[in-house]
């Protein structure tokens, strides 16, 4: 007889495997029995709560982006003006939780994912939705007509940093990410101040 309430821990436990996994891997081609493994659970009932594999990469994008959005959203909250809610988006963006070397491998297969995965391709354009709605949201009072080029540059590059981040060795370095962000909004904005 299954423990009671232990379905969400061992759920949470297989996203988190999952997200751990492909980041080790460097691909999708990791196997449920190695998430399974990793979460201490066995494949049988890593099936039985998701189904099939890509239900889980699903799982584990949905966790991404919720606490993605949850920084975000508690950043936002606590700056002031178009300029400071920039350099809050562009922290979360780039902030230890979200800008890890397991979190980067995994959004970067997700990438690859959303090519073939309508769900995944979904789940993807809610966040760059988003995620241009917050920017030109800051951007209309500082760059006016501009806002919507300048927001889909600075999401681009957003994109890219993460991208990038895969090729190289050792942490990410948010720091200097968000360095590079507010480098293009500036020179975007004609050497306004941020």
């Amino acid at each position: 007889m299954p423990k009671l309430g232990m379905e969400p821990i061992r759920k949470a436990a297989l996203v988190k495997a999952t997200i751990l996994e492909i980041g080790r891997v460097g691909s999708l081609d990791v196997t449920v029995s190695q998430i399974a493994k990793r979460a201490g659970v066995s494949a049988a009932l890593a099936h039985h709560y998701f189904g099939a594999k890509e239900d889980m990469f699903l799982a584990a994008m949905r966790h991404i982006l919720a606490l993605y959005g949850a920084e975000v959203r508690g950043a936002l909250a606590l700056a002031h003006g178009p300029e400071d809610r920039l350099r809050a988006i562009l922290t979360a963006s780039f902030s230890p939780a979200n800008f890890r070397r397991d979190v980067v491998g995994a959004w970067l297969n997700f990438w690859v994912l959303a090519q073939s995965q309508p769900q995944a391709k979904r789940l993807l354009a809610v966040y760059q939705r988003r995620l241009r709605s917050n920017l030109l949201t800051c951007l209309r009072p500082l760059a006016g007509n501009r806002a919507e080029e300048v927001a889909d540059g600075l999401g681009a590059l957003i994109d890219g940093l993460y991208l990038r981040e895969v090729l190289k060795e050792g942490a990410p370095d948010g720091k200097a990410a968000v360095r590079v962000g507010l480098d293009y909004l500036s020179n975007a904005l004609k050497g306004g101040p941020l």
